[in-house]
């Protein structure tokens, strides 16, 4: 199946240090529509009807969604952030390895 296996958590913090991201649906939402981002990294508890406009935009763009399996208080803390991320967009991954989620 998949040969080495990510983690995802400290990808995403060498991505907010070394890279260029962006937090909030409304970032996600632009970076979807337009596709000016690499990856998208969703929440579970993304909220409606916020996260089928993403999906949706993001399937018309080509752009590569995935599914974090934690919540946005999860997907926050492995931000390093002290507030809650529905959405993270990458815009440049930086020194991480984020961009293998989007092969998975």
């Amino acid at each position: 199946m998949q040969t080495t296996k990510v983690d995802v958590n400290k990808q995403i913090q060498i991505a907010v240090k070394t890279g260029k991201v962006s937090f909030g649906i409304k970032e996600a939402v632009d970076a979807a529509r337009f596709a000016k981002a690499k990856l998208l990294i969703m929440a579970s508890n993304c909220p409606e009807p916020h996260k089928s406009d993403i999906i949706q935009y993001a399937k018309q763009s080509d752009l590569p969604l995935y599914n974090y399996q934690g919540s946005s208080v999860d997907l926050g803390s492995a931000c390093l952030k002290p507030f809650v991320v529905s959405v993270l967009t990458i815009r440049e991954p930086g020194d991480s390895e984020i961009l293998r989620l989007a092969a998975r």
